[in-house]
C-alpha cells in the first residue's frame, strides 16, 4: 500500500496533536515541542523523513519516538515546501 503525502507543517502538526495525546504526557500536563521533519534518503523500512531534536520530551523519550515512527510508516514527508498549498484546480 502507497503511503499517502504529507507536508513538514502537516506532519509537525499531526505529530504534536498524537505526542499530546500520549497518556504519561496528557496526565503530566508536559507541552512538548516538535521541530519540522527534515528529510532523507528512502531507508530499509521505506520512510523518508524523521523528527529529531523535540524538546521537552525528558523522561518521553521511547513514546515520542514511538508516535513519531508510526508516523513515519503510514506518511511521506511530500516535495512541495512546507507553506505551500496543493493546487485545487490540479493543473
Amino acid at each position: 500500500m502507497a503511503k499517502r503525502e504529507r507536508s513538514a507543517r502537516v506532519l509537525q502538526e499531526e505529530a504534536s496533536r498524537r505526542i499530546q495525546k500520549v497518556d504519561e504526557i496528557a496526565d503530566e500536563g508536559a507541552r512538548i515541542r516538535v521541530p519540522l521533519p527534515q528529510a532523507h534518503p528512502r531507508d530499509a523500512r521505506g520512510r523518508n523523513w524523521d523528527i529529531k531534536g523535540i524538546g521537552k520530551g525528558s523522561g518521553h523519550e521511547r513514546a515520542v519516538r514511538e508516535v513519531v515512527d508510526r508516523l513515519r510508516d503510514e506518511f511521506d514527508l511530500g516535495e512541495a515546501p512546507a507553506g505551500s498549498a496543493p493546487n485545487p484546480f490540479g493543473d
